[in-house]
């Protein structure tokens, strides 16, 4: 889970715990250009990991980060222990950007963090998150830029990274 501050002026002001149970603050990704994701392991989308690997792989050393938080809330799709999510994440994509223990992104006990996304970037009905693979795009100044649907391929969010990077 998350904590913020409750200013909600840039997502610096939040941390999150990590899969391995190390609490990080989301200060130290200040100066990177964030894609912070909701994912699960069971989805249709979930060979998007793939890509955001890839994606990952060409731009970190510009100055690029991914952040995904795994997140059971559409149909049952990672029912998954922490750890058997990081396993999957590895073994199948090979994923190296940071995956962070599963939350809710909707609703009462939405995590905070994803609150101050939806806020920043709703979507075409509302700020609601309908599906897993919504992707929020941040500037180095940690400033919501852009929200981009589940169907969105990470090569297609490229040039809009890019252009912040």
């Amino acid at each position: 889970m998350c904590e913020g501050m409750g200013t909600g002026q840039t997502l610096y002001e939040f941390s999150a715990v990590r899969n391995d149970g190390r609490r990080q603050a989301l200060a130290d990704y200040r100066g990177k250009v964030l894609l912070i994701v909701n994912t699960a392991s069971r989805c249709g989308f979930t060979p998007q990991y793939q890509g955001l690997q890839e994606l990952y792989g060409k731009l970190r050393e510009s100055g690029f980060e991914i952040l995904a938080f795994p997140c059971d809330q559409f149909a049952h799709q990672e029912p998954g222990s922490d750890q058997e999510i990081q396993t999957f994440c590895q073994t199948r994509f090979g994923v190296t950007f940071p995956v962070f223990r599963r939350i809710e992104v909707n609703g009462k006990r939405a995590d905070p963090l994803f609150q101050h996304l939806k806020g920043r970037a709703p979507g075409w009905f509302g700020n609601s998150i309908k599906w897993n693979f919504t992707k929020f795009l941040v500037d180095r100044e940690g400033g919501v830029v852009k929200r981009f649907a589940p169907r969105t391929a990470p090569a297609r969010i490229e040039p809009w990274v890019r252009k912040l990077l």
